[in-house]
């Protein structure tokens, strides 16, 4: 950056956090700044003058307190009953400032409408870089000519915040959209299991593990639930173990310098019989012969620089601090400016580091200010530069002390045991590693080897300051090679096998280290989640046991195949995440293949969510309560070709009907009616190769065996899309063959009669299974009609016997309608009650040559109402393509669009609820 010239220019610097900002801006003033309040009563403002690199500036300091933003779908989506979960794979999100930071976002307008640079002091990390893009996004929206820079720093003290402000850089662009990759493909999968798993299980079982099951969530988390994995698989393995007894030899001996265990080489052998006689042979012929001894020098190396994920180790494991209260506390030491940045993944020093300057500090110390001396006098020859633990993440360096202190007033007593941990470690890394000498000997019992070991610690150096190392040992006896002697005791002892231990907070952690789950800064996230949505708990040795719910979760999950609670799907997702930072993929490729994926994962868990109930009902007892409708979640059979923004779904009415209808509805009214006589429905994860626009999932279709043909199976995979023409025999059939059609009312019917709502609109094709339709009416087809409360004399059949039932050739009966719509009016229909034959009495006089009409027909329905009629059934029954004035579309079982129109006046410009004409 080249200094500037003119007057003094205004700067608006942003940090992450107020107290961050306050100290920013104390280290720059040097103490001397003006402050007063922003919008927003917790961010204030800082004001001084500064000078970069020449240039004269009028420096305005303030903050956020993290994410400025957040992720969130668009309204119509964010209620749990608004759609299928199946769409939030794909569902729009939206990124913006949410109500309770509206007062930061004033601030950062007024401010930066009044500024020429914009300076961001935001964390140096994926994240830090991503806030740093939401504040670039809000004060360019005020000003788009602001200069912005990047500063850079891993510490809150002068020497580090200078040297930042004094060589400005630029944001990284790729960082944060690693972030907003991560954020997508998060909320996406976790919105749509949490949708599905909460809504199928919650009133399905006695689930009370809050104390309010009723206000119940079912979480899950794309790196929650590999974490729940690690510890539901460790517990397993415990229950699986079967203690298995062995059996081993041991001998001792005992001189004038002291006792030596001897070990058997074998180690231990779970035969008996065989244990038995090779200690007999030992006992008959004990002489003991040393056959070798080793003596040689042993060093044991300090540990590497202190990175982010070794800190909550070592304090858990030290101090049965939990990871989450570990970054806690960090945080604030380095709020502080008593420690460098607590999230790093670094574990080498830079060779530009002054690692002399920051020992030197700790000189005045009254513990280990003594061993800091040593350490810097070059007589000792204890200094020894940090070893290199093979990891940079280019941002911060390892965690290390930056302020000296014998203890704050305002400290607890976890805060001290946390800077005493970075101190000894910082001074340990940069120590000599302990010398040892260790001597192995080993004897020869009548043909079996045994061995013992022993070993002397020549200098302690790094373990006299790190005290929570040890490296012990024992003395052994002087012995020669060829020397003979006398074991003192020989025995031969039993034990049983033991399972491993439940997993400790820092193998958990080592657990997701190695399965990349989730990042050193975020990792104690995920384990806190599984307290709070109480799938595992946590005792007082810091080791974790599943609840029931995290293990009935994990293994209805197992069953299903689809190993959604292992490491591979989330680590592969992360290493996304890395590339997408150092430009090697792009956020919308990553984006793409992961939501394909983790959607297939998806649509499979709900086609088998029968083993999620299974696994769930091993551990809780059923509910009582009544069940939910999305418990039968409605499943996504293909994108809506009519409105363009939803998916059309498969889904079942209270009826026992099927249909695929846009999610979108009443605002879009594509539907695809399926016939009654299909007992089961299920939407596969197969998609039609044919059918455009995909993807086009198929169908497990299964019909009433009385419903179709011999020659057709009951079980079809059928495609709805218009490709599959064995589906749409099956529906012609079922259409006109139905014998359960009568039994169920009709869609806009009820039991006594009354319509409701607008018509069924079904499929009507030219295809006409033989013996089906009378080849003398071919404008006679099998419609449903309205139930009637007015039956002619059976008499009158004989009369009107000249309309038989193109189903079953029996002479129809003559019936009047009662419904509002067509009281008076006149229709046959089959005497069958099983048969679902019916036609309009006045359609069949316009149909027949000469107008031939039956009995008690003499009466001729109003022409403009007759032909709205007429033109409402021509429109259920002819083919093509169609769309009301509203928008909505009419599209056959198979796919294609039919037209649609008003049922009561035949308008195609609206639906018979919107009738103008309606009573």
């Amino acid at each position: 950056m080249q200094p500037g010239g003119g007057g003094a220019i205004r700067v608006l610097n942003v940090a992450e956090k107020p107290s961050v900002a306050k100290a920013v801006a104390g280290i720059l003033s040097r103490g001397s700044m003006q402050s007063r309040a922003g919008r927003s009563q917790y961010n204030r403002v800082f004001e001084f003058n500064y000078a970069i690199h020449g240039q004269a500036c009028r420096m305005l300091v303030t903050s956020v307190t993290g994410h400025l933003m957040e992720l969130e779908f668009e309204d119509r989506f964010r209620r749990w009953h608004s759609c299928d979960p199946a769409d939030l794979f794909h569902a729009p999100v939206r990124k913006s400032v949410p109500q309770d930071k509206q007062a930061i976002r004033q601030t950062l307008e007024e401010e930066a409408r009044r500024c020429q640079w914009l300076v961001l002091w935001l964390d140096c990390d994926r994240e830090g870089e991503n806030i740093a893009y939401e504040v670039i996004e809000v004060c360019t929206g005020a000003n788009s000519h602001l200069n912005i820079w990047r500063a850079r720093f891993s510490a809150l003290i002068d020497r580090e915040i200078h040297e930042s402000v004094q060589h400005l850089g630029r944001p990284n662009k790729l960082f944060a959209d690693a972030v907003d990759a991560r954020q997508e493909i998060d909320l996406r999968i976790g919105a749509s299991f949490t949708r599905f798993q909460t809504m199928l299980l919650k009133d399905a079982f006695v689930i009370d593990v809050t104390g309010d099951g009723r206000n119940l969530v079912l979480s899950y988390g794309p790196c929650q639930f590999p974490t729940l994995g690690f510890i539901v698989e460790r517990f397993w393995e415990i229950q699986a173990h079967e203690p298995e007894e062995f059996w081993t030899i041991n001998c001792t001996h005992t001189s004038d310098e002291g006792t030596a265990s001897f070990g058997w080489i074998r180690g231990h052998l779970f035969d008996y019989p065989s244990a038995v006689i090779l200690y007999e042979m030992c006992v008959e012929e004990p002489m003991a012969t040393v056959q070798n001894v080793r003596n040689q020098e042993k060093l044991k190396y300090p540990p590497y620089p202190l990175s982010t994920l070794e800190l909550q180790k070592r304090a858990s494991r030290y101090f049965r601090m939990s990871s989450e209260h570990t970054m806690k506390v960090a945080e604030e030491l380095y709020q502080a400016g008593f420690i460098s940045y607590p999230r790093t993944e670094t574990d080498n020093f830079s060779p530009n580091t002054d690692l002399h300057a920051i020992v030197r500090e700790q000189v005045e110390h009254p513990v280990w200010g003594s061993y800091a001396h040593r350490l810097l006098t070059p007589e000792e020859r204890l200094w020894r530069n940090p070893s290199n633990g093979g990891h940079d993440d280019k941002a911060h360096p390892p965690i290390h002390p930056t302020k000296f202190s014998r203890g704050e007033n305002n400290w607890s007593q976890d805060h001290n045991k946390l800077y005493e941990l970075v101190v000894r470690h910082f001074l340990a890394c940069c120590s000599q590693p302990a010398v040892g000498a260790e001597t192995t000997v080993e004897i020869d019992i009548a043909g079996e080897q045994f061995t013992a070991s022993g070993r002397v610690v020549l200098a302690k150096n790094y373990l006299d300051v790190y005290r929570f190392d040890s490296w012990g040992g024992t003395l052994l006896p002087t012995y020669n090679i060829g020397q003979q002697f006398v074991p003192t005791t020989l025995t031969l002892d039993s034990g049983v096998t033991r399972p491993p231990p439940l997993l400790a907070e820092a193998d958990l952690l080592s657990c997701m280290d190695k399965a990349g789950i989730g990042t050193d800064a975020t990792m104690h996230d995920h384990i806190k989640k599984l307290l709070d949505r109480c799938y595992a708990t946590k005792d007082e040795n810091t080791r974790f046991s599943p609840t029931n719910l995290g293990e009935a979760l994990v293994m209805g999950y197992d069953e299903m195949g689809y190993e959604l609670w292992k490491p591979y799907l989330r680590s592969m997702m992360e290493a996304d995440m890395k590339s997408v930072s150092i430009g090697t993929k792009s956020k919308s490729e990553v984006l793409e293949s992961c939501l394909q994926q983790m959607k297939a994962c998806f649509l499979d868990a709900r086609v088998n969510k029968a083993k999620l109930l299974d696994a769930m009902g091993i551990f809780f007892a059923r509910s009582s309560r009544p069940i939910n409708e999305t418990q039968n979640p409605v499943q996504a059979v293909r994108p809506c070709a009519a409105c363009r923004e939803s998916e059309m779904a498969l889904k079942q009415r209270q009826t026992g009907e099927f249909m695929v209808g846009c999610r979108s509805y009443p605002q879009c009214r594509n539907v695809v009616w399926l016939p009654g006589s299909i007992s089961e429905a299920s939407v596969t994860n197969q998609v039609c190769p044919i059918c455009t626009p995909g993807p086009v999932y198929k169908i497990q279709f299964k019909f009433r065996r009385r419903d179709i043909p011999p020659n057709f199976d009951v079980d079809h995979l059928g495609c709805v899309g218009g490709c599959d023409d064995i589906l749409k025999e099956l529906m012609e059939i079922s259409r006109f063959g139905s014998r359960s059609q009568a039994a169920t009312p009709a869609r806009g019917q009820t039991p006594n009669g009354a319509r409701q709502g607008p018509p069924r609109q079904d499929l009507h094709t030219n295809f006409r299974p033989a013996g089906q339709l009378n080849n003398e009416n071919p404008s006679s087809m099998h419609s449903q009609g309205f139930r009637s409360t007015h039956t002619q004399n059976p008499s009158n059949a004989s009369d009107a016997g000249q309309v038989l039932c193109t189903s079953c050739g029996e002479p129809c009966i003559l019936r009047i309608a009662n419904t509002d719509a067509n009281r008076g009016r006149k229709f046959y229909k089959c005497q069958d009650p099983g048969c679902g034959f019916f036609k309009w009495e006045d359609e069949l006089e316009n149909a027949m040559p000469g107008g031939r009409r039956g009995r008690g027909s003499s009466r001729q329905a109003p022409a403009s109402a007759s032909a709205g009629r007429r033109g409402g059934v021509q429109a259920r029954g002819r083919r093509g393509r169609g769309r009301n004035a509203d928008g909505g579309m009419f599209v056959s079982a198979t796919g294609d669009t039919v037209s649609g129109c008003c049922f009561t006046c035949g308008d195609p410009s609206h639906f018979a609820n919107a009738c103008p004409n309606r009573r």
